[in-house]
């Protein structure tokens, strides 16, 4: 009889088969499980089930595993640039090994255990990818054992192994490429000698698995009799929307330029991919209008997607307005300690004037242009005025799109509620972001020194006084929501049919409506996109990537987006630009009303530029991984 202690043989990566490999040791140490017989364990739909709740806790965690937590390696934020620790500095200094090696930030990590509560072990992305490749492995080898079960309970077992089999797969591809697809268990005493795959024969394999898994789960546990144990807190019950959702992610990756080329040799997006995830999208779009499983939250409530603060640790993505439940969140990091994020990364959000603690990180000025204005044009040029759009370099806080004021703090905002508390200096209460102004110089390498700050997964009175830096913070970053389904089917129906009108056969909406829609969030009053950006499809290109850029900013995909795209070596993806200007408005009248503060010589300065090569397009994998066998290659450059 085969026997349950397989779950323990396979360390968290193909590399360390090897028994004498430290982080296996560590799956060897499980000595208990080994007296478990299979038939015990998958007798039953209540074993089962408890076999397969395993594969959420190797779910990882991308914002609190460390301390500085990175998960914005694109042009979109700044680490202070003295600490070679943070994995963002090691990543803009072109250092992709400090995926692996950084000590402060990686949630990318080999190693980790998914039976430990410790968060350190649940961030690593690598570790227990593979580890959850090979459990769903195991789960799906036993099913034969499961006998005590209805037909519904045992599409449920299978439905989730199937998904979480294809979205670890895909979660390594993402940052790795192409893969050996693990769909066998392994012989633990063997070393592996599956072939490396290229990114689109790996998708294709993702794809049927993620396309049994939508087919056997449901819309919502809640609704069926399996759920009903736990009704009321199964919104992370791997679902239908959730396979979909990913199954048409993948698909749109597998077709975008960097895929196709590396797969095909054609530097540009694959038309028949991107039709494919178009469908998908389509597909689960229908359903979630139809049914509202999931609706886009009202923008009073915006910041309740990303966080909640004084709410008996109440998770985001799910806040109730006026009675109603709006669910956004589809898939969620790990949801371990989430208020271990108010030590791992809100310290990092304010400068030392203000906030004693934390390794500090900031806005680039350069990504801040991506928010335009509220009439929905963008900002051309940011030195010159506009009169299309309205935008003024004299006052560039006016009449910007909502989401700048929700997600980013400016000069004049006030940053601490009691001047007391800042021995009364103006400078420290309210937001000092002019050049040379207190918070840009005061605090040194820490200041703040690219002239804006991060208030989308906090409130603007984080400092050391006002109580939003306490434990009532509760942060979880979203892998998969909402909006993102809809923009990425606008890129998918656009790029498929090459038009700001393509759209799904059997979908309603066309590319252009999707990003309208977005746009058009309950309470949010930005205009649709302008009528010029629907002339070609290279217009809307710029329009549809822009809106990604504003609505999913600092949410971790624009690291994924710039390189699929074939940008991140590309200026002026690789500059990091500061802000400066000068004050013309009197203090008083700033603080009063900063929206409205005239500024002169507004203008922007290089902080950093990044030297990337086409080597960057991927992380490389463990040298200890590739010299297993000679079909697991290691990334070109590396």
């Amino acid at each position: 009889m085969k026997k349950y202690n397989r779950l323990i043989l396979l360390s968290l990566t193909i590399a360390v088969i090897s028994m004498g490999m430290s982080s296996c040791r560590k799956y060897l140490d499980a000595a208990p499980a080994t007296s478990i017989d299979d038939a015990e364990a998958f007798k039953n739909y209540r074993n089962f089930q408890g076999f397969t709740e395993e594969l959420y806790n190797a779910v990882p965690i991308a914002t609190g595993s460390t301390s500085h937590n990175s998960w914005n390696f694109g042009e979109d934020e700044l680490w202070q640039t003295n600490d070679d620790r943070l994995l963002g500095y090691r990543i803009d200094r072109g250092d992709f090994w400090g995926w692996n090696n950084s000590i402060f930030g990686s949630w990318f990590n080999t190693g980790g255990n998914a039976n430990n509560t410790n968060r350190g072990d649940k961030g690593r992305l690598y570790g227990l990818a593979w580890y959850g490749i090979r459990k769903a492995n195991i789960g799906l080898d036993n099913l034969e054992l499961l006998v005590d079960a209805t037909a519904e309970e045992k599409q449920l077992i299978e439905g989730q192994l199937y998904f979480f089999r294809g979205w670890f797969h895909f979660m390594l591809m993402q940052y790795w490429g192409g893969l050996p697809y693990v769909d066998v268990v392994l012989p633990a005493d063997q070393a592996p000698r599956i072939q490396r795959l290229n990114y689109q024969q790996t998708a294709d394999k993702v794809s049927a698995d993620l396309r049994k898994a939508a087919d056997l789960l449901p819309l919502d546990w809640d609704q069926i009799p399996a759920g009903r144990a736990t009704q009321g807190n199964n919104d992370r019950r791997i679902n239908k929307i959730m396979a979909l959702g990913f199954l048409g992610k993948n698909l749109l990756l597998a077709g975008s330029p960097l895929m196709n080329e590396e797969s095909t040799g054609v530097n540009g997006y694959n038309a028949e991919y991107c039709k494919q995830a178009a469908d998908v999208f389509g597909e689960a779009l229908t359903i979630i209008e139809a049914t509202k499983r999931y609706e886009l939250v009202p923008f009073s409530n915006y910041s309740e997607i990303f966080y909640t603060y004084a709410k008996s640790n109440l998770s985001p993505g799910a806040p109730v307005v006026n009675g109603h439940r709006y669910v956004e969140a589809i898939f969620q990091e790990n949801p371990l300690e989430p208020t271990r994020f108010r030590w791992n990364q809100i310290n990092d959000y304010r400068p030392q004037t203000i906030k004693s603690t934390g390794l500090k990180v900031y806005p680039t000025a350069n990504y801040i242009n991506y928010y335009g204005m509220k009439n929905g044009l963008p900002i051309p040029v940011p030195t010159q005025a506009d009169a299309e759009s309205g935008w003024d370099p004299q006052y560039p806080w006016r009449n910007r799109d909502p989401r700048f004021y929700h997600d980013i703090m400016f000069d004049g905002e006030k940053a601490v509620t009691n001047a007391g508390n800042v021995g009364n200096n103006e400078f420290r209460q309210y937001a000092s972001l002019f050049t040379n102004g207190h918070m840009r110089v005061a605090d040194g390498p820490s200041a703040a020194f690219t002239g804006y700050m991060l208030s989308k997964f906090t409130n603007k009175l984080l400092n050391d006084w006002d109580p939003y830096n306490g434990d009532n913070n509760v942060f979880l970053l979203s892998f998969l929501r909402l909006s993102d389904m809809y923009l990425m089917y606008a890129e998918a129906a656009s790029e498929g049919y090459n038009s700001p009108q393509g759209k799904a056969p059997g979908y309603s909406k066309t590319a252009v409506d999707a990003v309208n829609f977005v746009r058009d969030r309950p309470g949010l009053e930005v205009g649709h996109v302008a009528e010029k950006f629907t002339a070609s499809q290279d217009m809307f290109r710029e329009e549809y990537r822009r809106e990604r850029a504003v609505e999913l900013a600092y949410e971790g995909h624009r690291f994924v987006d710039l390189r699929r795209w074939k940008l991140i070596d590309k200026l002026p993806y690789t500059l990091k630009t500061a802000v400066q200007f000068d004050r013309v408005t009197a203090n008083a009248q700033v603080y009063a009303d900063p929206k409205n503060a005239r500024v002169q010589n507004f203008r922007e300065t290089v902080l950093l530029q990044r030297n990337f090569t086409s080597r960057h397009y991927w992380f490389p994998f463990p040298v200890a991984d590739v010299n297993i066998y000679e079909g697991f290659k290691q990334n070109p450059g590396w």
